[in-house]
């Protein structure tokens, strides 16, 4: 059976936790925001293996915790890779005293978020962003 939402790991060993759960929460998310889901990929992987997406692709010279790469022009659906650095997930659930696995998903949903259309540039964005990230975590 195929799975709009899927997860893979890139040169490192991470299994998700309850796979079937996230998946049906970030549905849910998704569906809520009034979006079909496609193909979303989650790809976990390490900080050198982000950065070199980041150096490549977006010409950032900086550690992040996700990239984000939407392929799909229809409004109404969401479809795209998310790159999750774990070792950044974990490293900022340290130093926001955060359980890793409640990062995790602020961090999924966060590439989600951006799937949809949601910007984080400028304070504004960033603040309605984060607000829509609380919410949806509430419900996870």
């Amino acid at each position: 059976m195929s799975f709009p939402i899927q997860f893979f790991s890139e040169d490192i060993r991470f299994t998700l936790k309850n796979r079937s759960v996230i998946r049906k929460w970030l549905t849910t998310v998704i569906r809520a925001e009034n979006k079909n889901p496609w193909y979303v990929n989650f790809i976990f992987c390490s900080d050198e293996y982000l950065f070199e997406l980041n150096k490549t692709y977006l010409h950032h010279l900086t550690l992040t915790d996700i990239i984000t790469f939407p392929y799909n022009d229809d409004p109404e659906t969401v479809s795209g890779d998310i790159f999750i650095s774990i070792e950044r997930v974990r490293e900022n659930a340290k130093e926001f005293k955060q359980e890793f696995d409640r990062e995790l998903k602020r961090v999924m949903v966060h590439g989600v978020l951006h799937l949809i259309g949601y910007s984080d540039k400028g304070k504004k964005h960033k603040e309605a962003m984060t607000a829509k990230e609380d919410h949806y975590l509430d419900i996870a």
